[in-house]
């Protein structure tokens, strides 16, 4: 039986959101509410025009960008992409090598005033980093995720970049879906209630 207590851990994930830093796309702090206001502004100016949001992750990321998109299609009622469905994904792999997977897709549909939400723990990750400088080329505006060392380079390609500072996976993609779900939330039109049955 671990002697890991459960308050213990929630404890640290708690302490560790405190300190969630956000760059813009000059490497400039700024805070944290205030980047993520900007981020959920972007969000919204996406939904008001012709655009549409895309999401790259792998692993544990990959779960956190689709659950994103569930929420931004569903919640946000933003058009919202992924590039993981199986049989694609794994002939892309197949055909031009891991690395390219998300680059491809985005190369073939982003579009000027787009936004690509690029999620990787460790922020090194050579297939995001290839889709975050092809949307950077396409004309699209990026959102990072990102953890482990301050100095990663995807912390350096978004023009906002949200820094988780552990090198632990587990608290990093806490962190991340934490921040993702607060992003989703806020863009979402206050829900009103329904009236109590009048049986």
């Amino acid at each position: 039986m671990t002697s890991r207590k459960a308050t213990s851990y929630f404890k640290d994930l708690d302490d560790l959101l405190k300190r969630v830093q956000v760059t813009d796309g000059n490497g400039t702090a700024i805070p944290v509410d205030e980047g993520a206001a900007q981020a959920v502004a972007r969000l919204l100016a996406v939904k008001a025009g012709p655009g549409k949001v895309m999401l790259v992750g792998n692993g544990g990321s990959a779960a956190i960008a689709s659950h994103l998109q569930n929420d931004l299609g569903g919640g946000v009622g933003v058009r919202a992409m992924v590039f993981t469905g199986e049989s694609s994904l794994t002939a892309r792999a197949n055909d031009f090598g891991y690395e390219s997977v998300f680059e491809r897709p985005v190369a073939l549909w982003a579009e000027p005033g787009d936004l690509l939400v690029a999620i990787s723990s460790s922020g090194k990750s050579e297939n995001i980093l290839r889709a975050a400088r092809t949307a950077r080329k396409k004309g699209c505006a990026v959102i990072t995720f990102s953890g482990f060392r301050a100095d990663n380079p995807l912390r350096a390609l978004g023009d906002l970049n949200f820094y988780v500072p552990s090198g632990e996976y587990g608290y990093v993609e806490s962190a991340h879906a934490v921040i993702g779900h607060f992003l989703t939330d806020a863009a979402m039109k206050p829900r009103v209630k329904p009236e109590a049955s009048r049986d």
